[in-house]
């Protein structure tokens, strides 16, 4: 099954429109079309033209940016639809599928009517595909991007003879050499000798050809289901009770975190349904600040959320999921460092319950001598504690905007007032002279080179003040511990 606008056509359904249309990809420092719908196509535009071209041929050409990741995904999605047709479903590149009907096609009355069922499914969702069918999973490609219909059963070679040899999966250069001998079709190739074509081409040439013949065995590797990281307990009775409700919960804890553990993944969002004998049901949910599978550390954690759950006349199915997961692979502890860091986590967690993990945040180190610009605030269940700020001086536990005060030099003022304090220099420690980042655009520091002074007042006030040489001046910018 081969979708040759696959996605154009996932954009059109979104966004219907009439006229041509193509999508467009930076290639090589180049902005060319990536795929094109069939009125682009009538128009002479093809892939890989650069877009400037193609707007010179034809100026009415509407055209959005490509992404492949999106595509990848509705293909994904394609292949889980096609499961309703047997169960072995593959991807084929990154444009087509692979489906292994041996056993299903007597299901939709016959092969033919399997294909047009699905061709008649599709062109309902808007999307153009090419289907093919054989006994080998080579003459099924070839005749879904080179040709349509069902080969006759064990012989493909008389439905393929006049398709040409590029419908073997061969490189552009094989293809190329092969036609500039003569060999234009698959059935031209078949009638040749196989010995001078080995000598030139190698066994992959003939390999390909044994694969479309049945020949030789090339198997349909089906894509496997993503794991499901959820489990479920039916209740003979209904419970209503909180400690019955955590036991249970704790029993499909241990099950989840099993699968977990197979996976090498941890959870960081979980959620409980608890289903009422009224068919009503509550939910659960707990975000954890980092990837779990430690039952005994997750089940107090839904101590708050169990409490507030509304049993009603009783509860009779309690199902868990973990709705996602991180990677969490095995690697060495250590008790005593890996005992403090999970109770900081788990106290991000709890607190993250009642406030949200958004609003829990720390100052994590920044590659700059500014010091405005020395740290950034990232949210603590997404981040990991920095290694440190690397300065030659000690910096201010309390930083603030620049306080202006009065003083004269370029050495500390001897007194000065600030915030409505008199204050009395006792020790100065510097200067240090940090320099403006240039390449960065700062009002605050447009007026150019600073001299830090570390000073301690004989009031017990340790300040942070700055002289600007170009501007003579002195201010308040931080204050020590």
């Amino acid at each position: 099954m081969w979708f040759p606008r696959l996605a154009s056509d996932r954009v059109l359904r979104l966004r219907p429109l009439d006229g041509p249309f193509a999508l467009t990809l930076k290639q090589n420092n180049a902005n060319r079309l990536y795929c094109l719908n069939h009125a682009a196509e009538q128009q002479g535009l093809h892939r890989d033209m650069p877009f400037a071209d193609a707007r010179a041929f034809c100026p009415d050409l509407q055209s959005a940016q490509a992404d492949p990741m999106a595509d990848q995904a509705f293909l994904l999605v394609l292949r889980r639809w096609a499961t309703r047709y047997c169960p072995w479903v593959g991807l084929e590149q990154k444009d087509g599928l692979v489906l292994d009907i041996t056993g299903s096609a007597h299901l939709f009355g016959g092969e033919e009517a399997m294909l047009a069922h699905m061709r008649q499914r599709l062109m309902r969702a808007g999307l153009a595909a090419r289907i093919g069918a054989a006994d080998t999973r080579g003459a099924a490609w070839a005749l879904a991007r080179f040709g349509e219909g069902v080969a006759p059963p064990g012989n493909p070679l008389p439905a393929l003879a006049q398709l040409p040899v590029a419908a073997l999966r061969l490189e552009d250069k094989t293809g190329i050499a092969l036609q500039r001998l003569g060999l234009r079709t698959i059935g031209d190739l078949a009638k040749a000798a196989r010995a001078p074509l080995t000598r030139r081409f190698g066994p992959g040439l003939l390999l390909r050809l044994d694969q479309a013949l049945g020949d030789q065995p090339e198997e349909v590797s089906p894509l496997a289901d993503p794991p499901h990281y959820g489990v479920r307990l039916t209740l003979p009775e209904p419970i209503g009770l909180f400690e019955d409700v955590m036991a249970g919960t704790a029993r499909l804890l241990d099950q989840l975190c099993a699968k977990l553990l197979a996976q090498d993944v941890g959870a960081r969002t979980l959620r409980l349904d608890l289903r009422r004998v009224d068919r009503d049901s509550q939910q659960v949910e707990l975000r954890l600040a980092r990837p779990l599978r430690d039952p005994h550390r997750i089940l107090p954690l839904f101590e708050r959320g169990v409490g507030q759950v509304d049993a009603g006349f009783g509860i009779d199915q309690l199902r868990l999921e973990a709705v996602r997961v991180d990677p969490l692979p095995a690697r060495q502890l250590n008790h005593v460092s890996v005992t403090a860091k999970s109770q900081v986590e788990d106290l991000i967690s709890r607190i993250g319950t009642r406030i949200g993990l958004e609003n829990i945040q720390r100052f994590l180190p920044a590659d700059s001598h500014i010091p405005e610009r020395s740290f950034v605030v990232s949210p603590a269940a997404w981040s990991e504690p920095g290694s440190g700020w690397s300065s030659p001086r000690p910096r201010p536990l309390c930083l603030f905007p620049p306080e202006p005060i009065a003083g004269y030099g370029p050495r500390p003022p001897r007194h000065f007032r600030w915030r409505r304090m008199s204050l009395t220099t006792a020790r100065a420690i510097g200067p240090e002279r940090i320099a403006p980042e240039w390449w960065l655009e700062d009002d605050n520091w447009r007026s150019g080179l600073r001299d830090y002074w570390h000073i301690e007042t004989r009031q017990g006030r340790r300040l942070w003040l700055y002289h600007t040489p170009q501007s003579p001046g002195w201010f308040v910018q931080g204050e020590f511990a």
